[in-house]
Formats: C-alpha cells, structure tokens, sequence
C-alpha cells in the first residue's frame, strides 16, 4: 500500500531532485494550437510569457510573447477569450511556482534546524553563542 506524500517528502523529492524539477515542461501532445499562447512554437516549452500587451480592436488584445528556454519571441492580435485562457494558464503557473517555493523553503527550513538539533546534542552551541 502507497502511504500519501507528506509535505516534508514531497519536499525532499523535490530537494534531491535539484534543479531538474524547475525546469520549463515540454509539451507531450502534437503541434501547437493557435489558442496556447503559453506553449512556444519554436521549442514547445510551456512557459511563454506576455513581455507587452494593449488593447486593440473591440474585445480584442495586441499581445507579445517571448519564450524564456529559447529566446522566441512573437505574438499578434487575439480575442478576449483567448487572452483569458493565457491569463488562467498564467495563474496556474504562478500557484504552481509559490508551491514549489513553499516546498524548497519549507525543506531548507527542516534541514538547518536538524543541524541545529544535532549541534545542540553535541555542546557545540553554548549560552555564549547567542
């Protein structure tokens, strides 16, 4: 039976794993659809993000995308809905970072005090210390 991950081995996962758990996720699926303005035609990375954005025609935006992993940059004129699909995926990934951030700091945090705890056991912090 799989016991659930707890905050703390989720964290350790994610500590052991080092770098490679931040990096830009590439798309699995088929080409890009028009509507995805978060994945990079050039690369697939899903991580593209507005650098310019203005209103243009009625319910429409004139926006411009650059993709962090390869340097695409581009955009155009998209429709209201579209912009709001790119502004939920956008949110997502913002959540997504501040928990990961939560973790790796929540992991740092329980590290530094378990050598604190252990430093404490064997004398080596003494009154004078502080």
């Amino acid at each position: 039976m799989d016991r659930p991950q707890t905050s703390r081995s989720r964290a350790v996962a994610v500590s052991a794993m080092g770098a490679a758990a931040f990096t830009g996720r590439v798309a699995d699926r088929g080409p890009r659809r028009a509507e995805d303005l978060h994945v990079c035609p050039e690369c697939c990375s899903e991580l593209v993000l507005p650098i310019d954005w203005a209103p243009a025609t009625n319910h429409q935006w004139d926006v411009r995308l650059r993709c962090p992993d390869c340097e695409w940059t581009g955009g155009g004129i998209y429709s209201q809905a579209i912009v709001d699909r790119f502004d939920e995926v956008l949110d997502l990934g913002t959540e997504a970072l501040l928990n990961d951030l939560t973790l790796l700091a929540r992991a740092n945090m329980e590290e530094e005090v378990e050598r604190f705890v252990v430093a404490l056991r064997g004398g080596h912090v003494v009154p004078a210390d502080f």
